[in-house]
């Protein structure tokens, strides 16, 4: 097994820190990272909030909840040994009237489940204590959270990576996948790449990689744009920390809130209004595979049918600043149209099934000489490095059944 060769498809941050602690285990095997752009990180990963989730949200037992808990600790800890910019703040999520307290207690409920430590429920005057410009009547602070620099995290994971023998090879997007023997063959534009053991950690891309791989698409990839906001410098007062609401039993996303950056400034969003494109970060961005490839899927339109009330409204939200300072003014009253300046925008990679569910959980699915990630949602970048100790203890029980 030492002399294994290993591909990954995806220099993003679950890519790269799957190759971190794969050379942990296999210190002489031989690794290689393929990113299809100039450098790594340029997805979802360089385009999200930047927060540090801790496992709030997710259902006990569940492996989004299990591999939070571990991944943010094992993040904390690799920012602080490379002197990567983080900080743990804190958050509060704010229940806005007294019909939304039951949910969060339930929430509460549900992170002390999870092992989260330190979690405290607080009054309306306790609140405004840490946030004086909140609204709401109650809020759960969250002590453990926090906010990151993710794209040093990867530059740093690749530097690292390159150090330790690992070659990252970019712009080198799978064009194909054959069968090499028991191995496979990878066809990029920069070159072939051969290996014994295929690991897909493709995000945005991933479906269709598998699909590379022979797999049938049963969950397919929907783009989600999130679009954010960012406060004007002399509103920024009004949010000292992370401010989040009670998140929507109606659909599966946290929610818009205030975000502190790491390098200066407050963040506002985002949204979650479906794509036109998977890389899609502008309105105007259109991809014609890409739509079609969405309204072919009978995922698609059940997931319409489904959510088509929250749908529309996330549309109409997208379009008007006004309604989207309207969500944000549920959790800060004071806020107005004219402190939003725009900011930028990410796109998620939702699994949704063929009966338009959306895939709530990490998925890793695993064949004998592959392992694909085909469900990778927040809190993924805050997970990486724990999903990839997951993806390396899989990859050397498959080896060692194998003997």
């Amino acid at each position: 097994m030492n002399s294994k060769r290993f591909l990954i498809v995806g220099g993003g941050i679950v890519g790269l820190a799957t190759a971190y602690r794969l050379r942990e285990r296999f210190p002489d095997a031989a690794l290689t990272v393929l990113e299809k752009e100039p450098e790594v990180g340029r997805h979802q990963t360089g385009h999200n909030s930047g927060v540090l989730h801790c496992g709030l949200y997710y259902k006990p037992g569940s492996a989004r909840a299990r591999l939070a808990v571990a991944g943010i600790r094992q993040m904390v800890a690799f920012c602080r040994e490379n002197g990567i910019a983080h900080e743990i703040c804190g958050k509060l999520v704010v229940a806005v009237d007294d019909s939304e307290v039951p949910r969060l207690r339930a929430l509460q409920e549900r992170g002390a489940a999870n092992g989260l430590e330190g979690l405290r429920w607080l009054d309306r005057a306790e609140m405004r204590e840490i946030e004086p410009h909140v609204g709401g009547v109650a809020a759960l602070r969250v002590p453990q959270e926090g906010i990151v620099d993710y794209p040093a995290v990867c530059l740093t994971l690749a530097r690292q990576l390159r150090e330790r023998g690992v070659k990252v090879a970019t712009r080198a997007q799978v064009k194909r996948l054959t069968r090499s023997g028991a191995g496979w063959l990878a066809h990029t534009p920069v070159g072939d790449f051969e290996a014994d053991f295929l690991i897909n950690c493709a995000g945005l891309q991933c479906d269709r990689v598998s699909e590379l791989a022979g797999e049938r698409r049963e969950l397919r990839i929907l783009p989600f744009r999130g679009e954010y906001y960012k406060l004007k410098p002399e509103r920024q007062h009004l949010v000292r920390h992370l401010i989040y609401p009670v998140p929507d039993p109606r659909f599966p996303f946290l929610g818009v809130h205030l975000t502190r950056l790491i390098h200066g400034g407050i963040e506002a969003g985002p949204n979650a209004v479906l794509a036109c494109a998977r890389e899609g970060y502008r309105k105007t961005d259109f991809n014609p595979a890409d739509l079609f490839d969405a309204v072919s899927y009978s995922g698609f339109w059940r997931f319409l049918l489904r959510y088509r009330a929250t749908a529309w409204y996330e549309l109409r939200r997208s379009l008007s600043r006004s309604l989207f300072c309207q969500s944000l003014q549920r959790l800060v009253p004071g806020l107005e149209t004219n402190d939003l300046d725009t900011g930028g925008a990410g796109v998620r990679a939702q699994a949704i099934s063929p009966q338009g569910e959306i895939y709530q959980d990490f998925c890793l699915v695993a064949r004998h000489n592959a392992l694909h990630v085909l469900s990778a949602p927040s809190p993924a970048a805050t997970a990486s490095l724990a999903i990839g100790a997951e993806i390396a203890g899989m990859v050397e029980k498959q080896a060692a059944a194998a003997r």
